[in-house]
């Protein structure tokens, strides 16, 4: 399996995804990913596939209770078809099953939904408890449905709600960036940077742009830090936006979260990984050519089920006093968007 990721360029996991089929690996690297795996000669062991499988099913348990798993996203599909938020819900679904708990879908924006038929529901379906994942422009939560949090307990996955703020699971977003940061001090860079929507880094409260300026702070001089870039949606309108920044600042490596910055490296006449290299801090499987650090954001979904599970089983009931939180760390995962390690 790691001659297969090395020929193709990938992870390990994205090697056993693809084989597998799964719809989380893009259709080309899927396709590429079984192409060299044909030239190798590699095959998944089906005995070991069926037995790691029915390994899984025996730990599952019998039935607990039902869950309301919510999207809070924007998006009523977002649980098909966001590029982040159905990851979450893979392990927030494994982990239901696996400790016997059922899962009720939900759309926190759904117009015929009042606050009545929200606890009239959760009631009749004898709902014990909600996971609310997909929150990607706000860490509020409808105003008119906090009774609801009152009568049920409730866990956010990806970000801290304020008012009211409920307990959550999430990446730990400061440290990621600071292990990014390191990584690329090791393979080489000396003038990193940060392109990062400024909504996105309110939302996470700045924890990313926290990590970047406390590693920029341990190792680079003042006179060679560069200023992060937050304007994302006027880069997208106009080139210039990001033109004029990198002009200004000549990092020879960005974090980032968007693919889109690739683009806007090659249209101003640079190349990748030759010129500036790229490191995303959300690496997915549908860019897995991409050098970055895995959020393990299905292991996000899991904490938050397990978080929930305890408080139900503990009958805790409202909004604590002392919200808590399960951070989940990060990987790297090497790609072509960055220069080899020289160590290597």
């Amino acid at each position: 399996m790691g001659d297969v990721a090395r020929e193709a360029g990938v992870s390990k996991n994205t090697v056993s995804l693809a084989l597998r089929g799964s719809h989380r690996v893009a259709k080309e690297t899927r396709e590429r990913v079984e192409a060299v795996a044909r030239d190798l000669g590699y095959q998944l062991n089906p005995t070991v596939a069926q037995l790691m499988s029915e390994l899984r099913q025996n730990r599952t348990a019998g039935f607990q209770a039902t869950l309301a798993l919510v999207n809070a996203n924007e998006s009523r599909s977002a649980f098909a078809d966001h590029p982040t938020v159905p990851i979450y819900v893979e392990g927030c679904r494994r982990r239901a099953e696996r400790l016997g708990y059922a899962l009720d879908e939900f759309w926190l924006h759904d117009p015929e939904l009042s606050l009545a038929r929200w606890q009239s529901i959760f009631r009749a379906r004898n709902i014990r408890g909600a996971l609310i994942v997909g929150m990607m422009s706000s860490n509020r939560l409808p105003v008119r449905l906090a009774p609801l949090w009152e009568e049920f307990p409730a866990l956010v996955t990806g970000v801290r709600t304020r008012n009211p703020a409920l307990s959550y699971a999430c990446s730990d977003h400061h440290s990621l960036a600071i292990l990014a940061f390191e990584k690329a001090l090791e393979l080489g860079y000396r003038r990193p940077a940060m392109v990062l929507d400024g909504v996105i880094d309110r939302l996470i409260e700045g924890r990313f742009t926290a990590g970047f300026l406390t590693a920029q702070s341990r190792v680079i001089p003042v006179s060679e830090r560069t200023e992060p870039f937050f304007d994302v949606s006027g880069a997208r309108i106009d080139l210039e936006v990001f033109r004029r920044w990198f002009e200004v600042n000549r990092p020879d490596v960005i974090f980032t979260l968007y693919h889109d910055v690739a683009r806007w490296i090659e249209e101003i006449g640079l190349r990748c990984p030759e010129d500036v290299g790229l490191i995303q801090y959300e690496w997915r499987e549908d860019h897995a050519a991409w050098a970055g650090m895995n959020q393990h954001n299905d292991q996000v979904g899991e904490a938050a089920v397990d978080m929930l599970v305890s408080l139900v089983q503990h009958h805790e009931r409202g909004i604590s006093k002392y919200p808590r939180a399960t951070l989940i760390g990060s990987e790297w995962v090497d790609g072509v968007t960055v220069r080899p390690n020289p160590k290597h």
